[in-house]
């Protein structure tokens, strides 16, 4: 495989192209990580860019390495085999080619890795020597559907590795494509899209909206505040919950 970038489309870039720039300034990243994927998902329907059921992981995936993880940047993709050895081609370890590519992202990254096998938990594509590469390289964390391993070791890096499963061996984990579009438990990434992970799951953020996501996320908070604050409330009652609503509609 030929050495290549990626721009954040998911188009190939000629060897050697600068690093892309992070779309959003930092203050924008962390507004969003104020709050959970929960009403970040909630906050993006209020754009009608996508279908309600687009755009986020079905329920498998789990994060090993820490209790409430929160992870939002840009996504690296690779697909890779655990099942099988390779036809041709060097070992996972092996494939710089893939690092390369990963330096044309803007940062923060997240690995996004997609076992096509047909037993994708077959081997572990991620241990501590793969998440210190990876660290290395601006990858804040990793989300796969397949498996990862030397789970206490990596925690203890502080790198959050989402995933279906866990294994003793990587068995045969080899690279088949980099720079390319994956699915991870239902949710379909192209490379360079964004993405944002907590324990709930991973949720990807239109671009497009990107810089307004957390004003509006704000808003639905606080909206939701109010509701549960009248039902925890001493004074709770049928008509101040119904109230309570009508005004957040008009």
């Amino acid at each position: 495989m030929t050495r290549r970038s990626i721009d954040r489309s998911g188009e190939v870039l000629p060897a050697g192209e600068k690093r892309q720039s992070n779309p959003l300034s930092l203050q924008q990243m962390a507004a969003i990580k104020e709050f959970d994927t929960c009403t970040i998902a909630n906050a993006i329907e209020t754009f009608n860019i996508r279908l309600r059921n687009e755009g986020y992981s079905r329920p498998g995936l789990r994060c090993f390495t820490e209790t409430f993880p929160s992870v939002l940047g840009f996504a690296a993709t690779c697909s890779i085999r655990s099942s099988d050895p390779p036809m041709a081609g060097n070992a996972y370890l092996d494939r710089t080619d893939w690092w390369t590519a990963i330096e044309a992202l803007p940062t923060p990254r997240i690995a996004l890795v997609q076992d096509v096998g047909p037993r994708p938990s077959s081997g572990a594509c991620v241990g501590e020597v793969h998440a210190a590469i990876l660290q290395a390289f601006g990858c804040a964390g990793l989300i796969t559907n397949g498996a990862v391993r030397d789970i206490p070791a990596v925690a203890r890096m502080g790198f959050p590795m989402f995933a279906r499963d866990v294994a003793v061996s990587h068995a045969y984990v080899h690279i088949i494509e980099y720079g390319c579009a994956v699915e991870i438990l239902g949710l379909k990434v192209r490379c360079g899209d964004l993405l944002y992970a907590d324990c709930h799951g991973v949720v990807s953020i239109p671009l497009q909206i990107a810089a307004e996501v957390a004003a509006v996320a704000a808003r639905i908070r606080a909206k939701e505040r109010r509701i549960i604050d009248v039902c925890l409330s001493p004074g709770f009652s049928h008509e101040k919950l119904l109230d309570t609503i009508q005004k957040d509609q008009y």
